[in-house]
């Protein structure tokens, strides 16, 4: 959400600051949602003192591979473009689209540890995600055309 690994650090930090000094509140064993939700509200805070306001998906330098073979660099070329292609269309969703798909498809979080840490009830989050993909989804089509909104 910073727009930069740099940031990120920095915020993931600051956040792990804050989330240690408040470690007694934490309640049961859902940390996961509990440590995510500081780390959401400290950037937030981060892009508020910095007048962020829609910063775009930090770059991710690197894809771990799960396969044995490599691929060859035509492959990764068009991997690399279509990640960018991605990244674009993701910077585009309004924010809180944005945060819903990235906590659900990046972070693979369930929708009630997304509405935990975002705040927002579980039907909200699922109408975020279904707009969100839909939105991504006409960005991303051949026809390339851009939609507004969703």
């Amino acid at each position: 959400m910073s727009g930069s690994h740099e940031d990120a650090e920095d915020i993931v930090q600051e956040a792990f600051l804050r989330a240690f000094s408040a470690l007694d509140t934490l309640r049961g064993s859902a940390a996961k949602p509990w440590l995510m939700a500081i780390v959401r509200n400290t950037t937030y805070t981060w892009m508020a003192r910095r007048g962020h306001q829609n910063a775009p998906i930090p770059d991710e330098d690197a894809v771990e591979r799960a396969s044995e073979t490599s691929p060859g660099p035509e492959a990764l070329a068009l991997a690399a473009c279509d990640r960018e292609r991605v990244r674009g269309a993701l910077q585009e969703l309004a924010p809180e689209f944005r945060e819903a798909l990235v906590l659900r498809e990046l972070e693979g979080l369930s929708y009630k540890e997304i509405s935990a840490i975002t705040g927002a009830p579980m039907g909200t989050v699922m109408s975020r995600l279904s707009r969100g993909r839909e939105w991504l989804k006409r960005l991303l089509s051949p026809s390339g055309k851009e939609v507004v909104g969703p």
